[in-house]
């Protein structure tokens, strides 16, 4: 029987909290599987990212080394694609940034001098949708709230240790991301509501229905009872 390696399951993270992260766990055997320990203590070896893609560059011509963001409500991920990850060079060739994407990455921390640089190595990279990064705004808030009480509760003595983390800033950072998202709904909204009001309009002039005693003469027509 062939076994095959069994993949991390991608998570849910906004950038604020992931750019804060300072410490990876895990990597002590061969093959066991390193983390980027969170803030809030997620243990994270894949991610899951819905965002607007927001800027690419070639790091150097004709390298097929790519710098990428992509933002959220919180901030933006840092990212970088090569040839070890083709499926997701081959589709960000044909993104023109300014462009909403659904991303699943490796997250690394980059360790310089003595600097630690949390980035994400795209698998895969396919466009999204408004929809889809509405979801995935409100998800991953409530999944940073829930973080959020485990550690007030004591169950994360390992990030409480590591980082001792600004519980209300992290709180902050859901709720604002959560506020912007309804802000944005009721934007759309209202300018859906506003074109629905002027099809209307348009509609009334095409078929001469302006409403107006000198059109439509209301002694004309016997009322009833």
């Amino acid at each position: 029987m062939i076994r095959t390696a069994r993949r991390e399951v991608a998570k849910r993270v906004f950038s604020k909290e992931f750019n804060a992260s300072k410490f990876k766990i895990g990597g002590e055997g061969e093959k066991e599987a390193v983390y980027v320990l969170t803030p809030l203590g997620l243990r994270c070896n894949r991610l899951f990212i819905v965002g607007v893609l927001l800027e690419k560059e070639e790091v150097k011509p004709d390298s097929d080394m790519w710098r990428i963001r992509i933002s959220d409500p919180t901030g933006a991920f840092l990212g970088f694609v090569s040839k070890f990850q083709p499926e997701a060079l081959e589709s960000l060739a044909d993104l023109n940034p300014p462009e909403i994407v659904a991303v699943t990455a490796k997250a690394k921390l980059l360790e310089r001098d003595d600097r630690v640089i949390p980035l994400i190595r795209p698998e895969t990279i396919n466009v999204s949708d408004f929809e889809t990064r509405d979801y995935w705004v409100l998800e991953t808030a409530k999944a940073t709230l829930k973080r959020i009480k485990a550690i007030e509760r004591g169950e994360e003595k390992l990030a409480i240790e590591k980082y001792n983390p600004n519980l209300e800033e992290f709180r902050m950072t859901a709720i604002q991301a959560l506020m912007k998202l309804k802000e944005e709904q009721s934007i759309l909204e209202k300018e859906e509501k506003t074109k629905e009001e002027e099809k209307d309009e348009e509609e009334e002039k095409d078929l001469g229905f302006e409403l107006d005693e000198e059109i439509v003469d209301l002694s004309d027509f016997e009322i009833g009872d």
